[in-house]
């Protein structure tokens, strides 16, 4: 047996134990995701950091618990900077790679890391708010930081309800959903605008909402060729156009 002191607190433990066998036999956590006990040790995910003296120099150097075998006389931490730093590193990484990992971001949140963000589908690539203002004209969405991290954010009553940022977002993070006769378009858990739907005079099937169809009204009522408006849906308003254009052409015959 040896004695190893963890957390300024002395220990004893067997001479072939790792310190985080040691650590787990007394009732001490430390983190970590790739040890089984019926396996080897291989420290991939690098969460078991410790603090120990270094080897040859006596400095404070930090090492993988898992790998790290026990000494007489070892003094061990389990929380320093230098281990936070390391764990949250750590923590980060493996995140990177399984950002929706609920039992990596439960162990973070319970060491007091914070994983950061949880994952949102977006990557920032400011389609939704650009095609809104430039093209459609609103300019219901905007770009706003939030514990330093940039997200697409709504301003408030400015939708229209026309859809085009959820057409144009590459991640389709952005959600368009028509229940009876409402249409409510969302980004995460916030929503952009929520709507009445009008119906179409020809088939009368729910197709557009008031604001985008009054929208529509002023940017094309300076149109020398606009006729009278008529609440038509894309497809009524194909088959009808089709039918004008067949029968100009029979009269002109």
């Amino acid at each position: 047996m040896v004695t190893i002191t963890i957390d300024e607190k002395e220990y004893e433990a067997e001479e072939d134990m790792t310190v985080l066998q040691a650590a787990r036999a007394n009732g001490l956590r430390i983190p970590t995701l790739c040890y089984h006990p019926s396996l080897k040790p291989s420290g991939s995910c690098r969460l078991c950091v410790v603090e120990v003296p270094g080897r040859s120099s006596g400095r404070q150097t930090t090492m993988l618990s898992c790998i790290l075998k026990v000494k007489n006389g070892m003094e061990v931490k389990t929380e320093s900077k230098a281990v936070n730093r390391a764990r949250t590193r750590a923590f980060k990484n493996l995140l990177q790679m399984a950002p929706q990992a609920k039992s990596i971001i439960a162990m973070a949140n319970s060491f007091g890391i914070d994983p950061g963000p949880p994952p949102d589908g977006c990557i920032r690539c400011r389609l939704c708010v650009r095609v809104c203002k430039e093209i459609v004209g609103p300019g219901a969405l905007r770009m706003e930081k939030r514990d330093g991290v940039n997200y697409a954010v709504p301003i408030e009553g400015l939708c229209i309800g026309c859809g085009t940022c959820a057409n144009i977002c590459p991640t389709k993070v952005i959600l368009v959903e028509d229940r009876e006769n409402t249409r409510t378009i969302k980004i995460r858990d916030e929503v952009i605008g929520k709507h009445p739907l009008e119906r179409c005079e020809g088939c009368g099937k729910l197709y557009a909402t008031p604001k985008f169809l009054d929208h529509i009204h002023k940017r094309t009522s300076s149109h020398t060729e606009m006729k009278s408006p008529h609440n038509y849906c894309s497809t009524c308003a194909k088959l009808f156009s089709d039918r004008v254009k067949s029968f100009s052409k029979r009269v002109q015959q």
